[in-house]
């Protein structure tokens, strides 16, 4: 007679509490079932590896020269800029959005939860800010990025312009100024995996990628290239799916901490493989929806193709980037229009959104209130008269 405790202590209980303990698994599992099964497969390799080449390598070159060969930017406190003009902070404020990634973004609402920086400048750097869906659309589309980083900016700007107007610097400034103390990131075993193999393999990885961009042939070796991308890309979701950052929001947003070469290579290798898990998943459910259940999303968007931009800001209020990075996907696959592309940017706030809910919720959300009136907007005027 099976019973409870049984039940417990039985592999099969243990790997399910495993699997729900660590839902990234969910994603590796899915690419290794995809492997086995011969009609998904044909669909699975090429997808991983245009996703890997094109993508992945992509923002793994990129974080790395912005960390090794640009470093940080420089700490400028945005009250010594709003002293000078607040014109010029929210201005800058907005650049600093417009940065690929989160990190620009995080550094306008850290210096607001240490009243260092005003209310609109929170308001212009998350209209700005593309969050880390800009790396996936520098990648597969750089016109249609500066675009949208351009548009994202001169809004962001305006915004913050006009909600100085109404509000005082120190509007939602919390009661107490934050103030965080160092705290390195934690890494294990498979994030240090990671490090030595993209240590051995990101150079010609690189190599590889921009002949690809250049439509070099690569004749015989061409399958086995396509295989190594694959392979690399199944690892590297994998080792994100077994990696656990351990970041707090105080230590996301905390600014002051020195960050040792060890720790700034793995901190490339986690955003990496963030965004390859996304990609990863956009491209695949994707890809089968459409080869395998016959699925026209694109049929289904030029019915309703009013409501694309709509559905695309909606989508921008959610925290984080990876719901962002799927309408960036959707858009690459050419189903929702630019103007929904823009709409969406404007409206999200990226990972900047989760510092600033836990330190300053009232600003967080009436800031990201504020961002989806202009993204409404401005996709709508785009949506009728591009």
């Amino acid at each position: 007679m099976i019973t409870l405790t049984t039940l417990r202590h039985s592999p099969v209980f243990n790997s399910l509490a495993f699997m729900l303990a660590n839902k990234r698994l969910v994603l590796p599992v899915f690419i290794l079932l995809s492997f086995l099964y011969e009609p998904i497969r044909a669909i699975t390799i090429p997808t991983l590896a245009d996703a890997f080449f094109q993508v992945t390598v992509f923002v793994a070159a990129t974080l790395f020269i912005y960390y090794y060969l640009v470093g940080r930017l420089p700490q400028l406190e945005l009250s010594y800029l709003k002293a000078k003009s607040p014109s010029l902070e929210i201005t800058f404020a907005a650049i600093l959005g417009a940065l690929p990634g989160c990190g620009g973004a995080i550094i306008v609402v850290t210096q607001f939860t240490k009243k260092q920086a005003s209310f609109a400048s929170v308001v212009a750097v998350l209209t700005a800010t593309m969050g880390d869906a800009a790396f996936l659309l520098l990648a597969k589309d750089p016109i249609a990025a500066l675009s949208v980083i351009s548009i994202g900016v001169a809004t962001g700007i305006i915004s913050g312009l006009i909600v100085h107007l109404f509000h005082a610097d120190s509007f939602c400034h919390p009661q107490k100024a934050a103030n965080y103390a160092h705290d390195c990131i934690k890494s294990n075993k498979a994030i240090h995996i990671g490090e030595k193999l993209w240590k051995c393999f990101l150079a010609p990885c690189v190599v590889i990628s921009l002949l690809i961009a250049f439509n070099v042939d690569f004749g015989e070796f061409d399958n086995a290239i396509t295989y190594f991308g694959a392979l690399f890309a199944a690892i590297a979701v994998t080792i994100w799916a077994f990696s656990s950052e351990g970041k707090t929001y105080q230590q996301i947003a905390s600014e002051d901490e020195e960050v040792s070469p060890p720790s700034k290579f793995s901190r490339i290798i986690q955003d990496t493989h963030f965004v390859t898990a996304w990609v990863i998943a956009s491209f695949m459910l994707y890809e089968i929806a459409v080869s395998v259940f016959g699925l026209d999303l694109r049929a289904w968007f030029s019915e309703y193709a009013i409501y694309a931009p709509l559905i695309a800001v909606a989508i921008g209020l959610l925290p984080g980037c990876g719901p962002q990075i799927v309408i960036t996907t959707l858009y690459i696959q050419g189903i929702i229009p630019f103007s929904a592309l823009v709409g969406n940017a404007i409206s999200n706030d990226g990972d900047a959104l989760f510092p600033a809910l836990a330190m300053a919720p009232k600003a967080a959300l009436i800031a990201t209130l504020y961002s989806a009136i202009p993204a409404l907007l401005v996709s709508y005027f785009l949506f009728w008269y591009l």
